[in-house]
């Protein structure tokens, strides 16, 4: 949807959505994990959807104030999966490994999981959470920042019936 006409019958759906985080699909809880390549929404973004619906879904009238129409976005960079750790239920590593990001290669349709790694410290450090997700928008979910896990550390929350994919960097 790019243009007022394409929106405005569908203001409330879209707000909704937005309120929901159904929209854009990301996959993920925002907060949980800190990742390079989210795409959602930011609280600052959804206060002004919110805003313009609530406020009467007003159409601006001064078209030199039109944002240039997004280019269609390249498709997702392949990920390689050669040295990829592959994860079904509770898993120890039995080598350090520094994780650069997750990729859900299975999780079961509208199934909420939340992965952590447990060091050998104790120290828990969170993954990624996924809420509701929906395998038509998989992708992989990349760190800020590149997350040493020593040998030892174990992975859980992955359920029976999903794998993950941990990714080196």
């Amino acid at each position: 949807m790019l243009t007022y006409q394409d929106v405005q019958p569908r203001a409330t759906q879209i707000k909704d959505a937005v309120l929901a985080r159904r929209m854009p699909p990301w996959g993920a809880v925002k907060g949980f994990g800190n990742f390079r390549n989210d795409e959602s929404l930011s609280q600052e973004q959804i206060e002004l959807v919110t805003k313009w619906v609530d406020g009467g879904i007003r159409r601006g009238n001064n078209p030199g104030m039109l944002p240039k129409l997004p280019s269609p976005k390249p498709p997702p960079q392949a990920v390689d999966l050669r040295h990829a750790v592959r994860v079904t239920g509770p898993f120890t590593l039995d080598r350090a490994v520094t994780l650069d990001g997750l990729l859900p290669e299975h999780v079961p349709a509208n199934q909420s999981i939340t992965i952590i790694a447990v060091l050998p410290t104790g120290r828990v450090e969170p993954l990624l959470w996924l809420h509701g997700y929906d395998a038509k928008y998989a992708h992989p979910f990349l760190f800020r920042r590149p997350i040493p896990l020593p040998a030892g550390t174990v992975i859980r929350g992955v359920p029976a019936g999903a794998a993950i994919a941990l990714l080196p960097a």
